[in-house]
């Protein structure tokens, strides 16, 4: 995959546009879009997933009114739905995969906003033919920039707290998860690890606890006790924390490819303790 500029300044670029112009997406965007989502197919630990852009009309914009901030999205032209068939890392995958469109999307100089809940009986799904074996835990809202922000994009920015993210200390560990990392010792994986600390997150509660582990990184999802059970208005929501660590996973693994750190991902439980962390094991990068 090429993208025209440093991944880098790309994942810096991003962030979560809540005003678009009313104007629909270029037809040869929407080409290269559309050709990108159709080579999406098979996440990096293997699920089946399927992304898609669909025009946006006034009744998906009404659909999301009363769930948390996204009833506030206004003008976006387009959406990327993303399903995963069953499995044991199906959202994980699909996280990942999704963060990669979002990415390209971000290249072409589009907006994007994640909006994740419960979407299976929305109308996303209706318009997807959403098969009973796959879950859409989230959209992607696109389109032009507005060229003036709006005041209430800036509020709900500071509201969701969602410039600011956690320090290397609370993240970042060698050895367990409670010997903090130094960046001397991240060496050649700054970039990476920098890269994974500015990822998107449901509610900013950015999930994610990595441990060095010699040439191995082993990512952790740390829970959020009582997230997702009857928040945001919606009587249940998908297990979007998992989608958060695929979302991490791609920022961390694309850092490291443009870097040239060979390496692939294996599940492979470490046995570091995790008892009384609400934390489990999801996956190693093998270096």
């Amino acid at each position: 995959m090429t993208f025209s500029k440093p991944i880098t300044e790309i994942i810096k670029a991003r962030y979560s546009c809540r005003t678009y112009q009313d104007t629909p997406i270029d037809t040869e965007l929407q080409q290269q879009l559309n050709n990108f989502l159709a080579a999406s197919q098979t996440g990096p630990l293997g699920t089946v997933t399927r992304l898609t852009l669909i025009s946006a009309i006034a009744e998906d914009t009404s659909a999301l009114k009363g769930v948390g901030t996204y009833g506030f999205i206004k003008n976006p032209t387009g959406f990327i739905t993303g399903t995963a068939s069953t499995g044991e890392k199906n959202l994980e995958d699909l996280g990942y995969m999704l963060e990669r469109a979002v990415l390209f999307t971000t290249d072409l100089g589009l907006g994007t906003c994640w909006l994740g809940g419960s979407f299976t009986k929305s109308r996303f799904a209706k318009k997807l033919g959403l098969h009973k074996d796959e879950h859409l835990p989230a959209v992607i809202a696109t389109g032009y920039i507005a060229g003036t922000q709006r005041q209430l994009d800036m509020f709900i920015r500071r509201s969701a707290d969602s410039d600011n993210r956690k320090p290397w200390k609370e993240l970042f560990f060698e050895g367990d998860l409670t010997a903090p990392l130094s960046q001397d010792t991240a060496g050649d994986y700054i970039a990476p690890l920098e890269m994974l600390r500015l990822a998107p997150s449901a509610s900013n509660k950015q999930p994610w606890r990595i441990v060095k582990d010699g040439e191995v990184w082993h990512f952790y999802l740390q829970r959020t006790p009582g997230y997702g059970k009857g928040i945001l208005g919606l009587v249940k929501l998908e297990d979007l924390q998992r989608v958060d660590i695929g979302i991490a996973m791609c920022h961390f693994a694309l850092t490291a490819q443009e870097l040239d750190l060979q390496g692939h991902w294996e599940v492979n439980e470490p046995g570091i303790k995790t008892e009384g962390m609400l934390t489990e094991y999801v996956v190693s990068w093998c270096s």
